[in-house]
C-alpha cells in the first residue's frame, strides 16, 4: 500500500511540474508563433493527425445528397469561384498575393478528390488556427453542398472548361456584392478567373517540407 501511495503522489508531482513548465514556456513567448517560421516536424505531425481525426469523427454520420445534379454542380462552380480561388486556386491559375504566405498551405483542390463528407463539415464549420473560414455562418446546407457536388468534379476540369463552368454560374447570392449589384457576383468572379489565370505563375519552393503537400490534399486547409 505505502509503495502504491508513492507512485501515486510521484506521478502527481511529476504532473503538477510538466503543467508548470508548458506553463512557463507559454508565458515566456519565446515560441515564435509566426507564419513565417514552420512547425518543427513532430509539432507538425501532431496537428495534422489531430485535424484528420477530428474531422474524419465529425464528418462519419453525414448523410450525402445526390452530388451529380448538373444546377447544383453549377451553382457550387460560382460560389466557389467567388469564395475559394484566393486560397485553393483554380485549373491554370497562378497564385493569389495572399496565398503564398499562408500556413499551412491551402491543398489545390483542383488536383484531388476530397471526401464529400469531409468537405462538407470543413466548408461548414472551418478549421480552427488556419485560414479556413466557416463558412457556415453565411451559407446555408444545401449552398455548402453544392461547392461538395462542385469540387468531386474540379480535379478533372481544363482550365477552359472551368473557365467556362464558372462564367455560366448564377451569382452567390450570400455574397453581399452579389446582393447589391444582382449578376455582378457570377461576373466579378468570371473576371477575377481572367485576371488571376493571366497572372504570371509564382514559382515554388522545391525545398519545402513535402509532407506538407502530401498531407493537407486529404482534407481542405
Amino acid at each position: 500500500m505505502k509503495h502504491f501511495t508513492t507512485i501515486i503522489t510521484t506521478t502527481a508531482a511529476l504532473i503538477v511540474i510538466g503543467m508548470v513548465g508548458i506553463g512557463a514556456f507559454v508565458y515566456s513567448g519565446i515560441y515564435n508563433i509566426g507564419a513565417d517560421d514552420h512547425h518543427t516536424r513532430p509539432v507538425y505531425a501532431l496537428m495534422q493527425t489531430l485535424r484528420e481525426r477530428s474531422i474524419a469523427w465529425h464528418a462519419k454520420d453525414l448523410t450525402v445528397p445526390n452530388l451529380d445534379d448538373p444546377q447544383l454542380i453549377l451553382k457550387g462552380a460560382g460560389q466557389y469561384a467567388a469564395m475559394c480561388t484566393g486560397c485553393h486556386r483554380a485549373p491554370g491559375m497562378a497564385d493569389s498575393e495572399i496565398r503564398p504566405g499562408l500556413y499551412p498551405q491551402p491543398p489545390e483542390l483542383s488536383k484531388f478528390k476530397s471526401g464529400p463528407r469531409e468537405a462538407f463539415w470543413v466548408i461548414k464549420h472551418g478549421i480552427k488556427m488556419s485560414a479556413m473560414p466557416a463558412w457556415g455562418s453565411s451559407h446555408d446546407d444545401a449552398t455548402i453542398w453544392s461547392m461538395v457536388a462542385f469540387l468531386q468534379k474540379l480535379p478533372d476540369l481544363s482550365p477552359t472548361q472551368y473557365k467556362d463552368i464558372v462564367a455560366r454560374a448564377p451569382p452567390d447570392e450570400d455574397m453581399d456584392e452579389a446582393s447589391d449589384h444582382g449578376d455582378a457576383g457570377a461576373h466579378g468572379a468570371a473576371d477575377m478567373q481572367d485576371m488571376q489565370m493571366s497572372a504570371k505563375p509564382v514559382v515554388k519552393d522545391s525545398t519545402r517540407d513535402a509532407t506538407t503537400d502530401d498531407r493537407h490534399t486529404r482534407h481542405g486547409h
